[in-house]
């Protein structure tokens, strides 16, 4: 086990994901976004059932980050509760672990 995580979290345009990712990695609170695009969503909200293209970020950071990260998250977020799922990874390639807690502060 790790203090490695994976975040999950999903937006509605391609421009909000690459401007979350990059004040993300600016902030240090992630190594590396990975934005893919064109992810269908059925969910649902308010009471009824809703499908929606959105644009799934996958953010690799630390334990210790999560919660700035999340915080961050709800602060430029549009979506009034934005989705943010936290991972455990529990182990992967030493040198990529490594890179990732020398990359979050």
């Amino acid at each position: 086990m790790t203090d490695k995580k994976l975040v999950l979290t999903s937006c509605s345009s391609i421009a909000e994901a690459r401007n979350l990712a990059h004040k993300i990695v600016e902030r240090q609170l992630a190594a590396c976004v990975n934005v893919v695009p064109h992810v269908e969503s059925i969910y649902r909200w308010e009471g009824k059932v809703e499908t929606a293209a959105e644009f799934l970020l996958l953010i690799k950071t630390t334990d210790g980050a999560f919660q700035q990260l999340l915080d961050t998250l709800i602060e430029l977020h549009s979506y009034e509760n934005p989705e943010c799922i936290k991972i455990a990874i529990e182990d992967g390639s030493a040198e990529y672990l490594r890179w990732i807690g020398e990359s979050v502060r």
